[in-house]
């Protein structure tokens, strides 16, 4: 089994190193994109190598798409059409997407929210629900294939949520 993290400069640390490694310990196997083929750095400094780009993205490839928080990085990835793709396709396929925080913003702008019941982080819930999605404030929230937690404070439950499903 095969996932991969997206994340861009300015990236929510813990939000992408806890889902890194937990995933790993399952024995599935990770991989990172970025938009470009250069490391990004989180809020706090965290350094993400990439194993391929954006545009290498390829939905029969994984299983699961990991979408980390933290205001920068996901506004910078939204804006990569190679994501916005991707993500759509791995919604068509039913396979599994987690977001948290404002990893939201992806989906959001991937245009796969509207009737989906998901979580994020207080300050963009209008977003979600302006997409359409029907917002909870909830620890985690399980809607089908799609998971989603409100802060790095929920990472241990995201990340359970989210192999439950697997």
């Amino acid at each position: 089994m095969k996932a991969v993290i997206i994340v861009g400069q300015g990236f929510e640390d813990s939000e992408f190193t806890y889902p890194y490694y937990r995933l790993q310990e399952e024995d599935i196997h990770v991989e990172v994109a970025i938009a470009g083929d250069k490391p990004v750095k989180g809020k706090i400094g965290q350094i993400a190598e990439p194993t391929l780009t954006c545009k290498e993205l390829n939905v029969d490839d994984f299983e699961i798409v990991i979408l980390p928080g933290g205001h920068e990085g996901p506004d910078r990835v939204r804006q990569v059409t190679e994501v916005l793709e991707f993500i759509k396709e791995m919604d068509e396929q039913k396979k599994l997407i987690a977001t948290t925080c404002h990893g939201s913003w992806i989906a959001i702008s991937a245009g796969i929210m509207r009737g989906k019941t998901a979580t994020c982080y207080k300050g963009m819930k209008d977003d979600l629900i302006n997409s359409g999605c029907n917002y909870v404030e909830e620890d985690v929230v399980v809607d089908g294939h799609f998971v989603s937690a409100p802060h790095f404070r929920n990472n241990h439950q995201w990340m359970k949520a989210l192999i439950e499903q697997i």
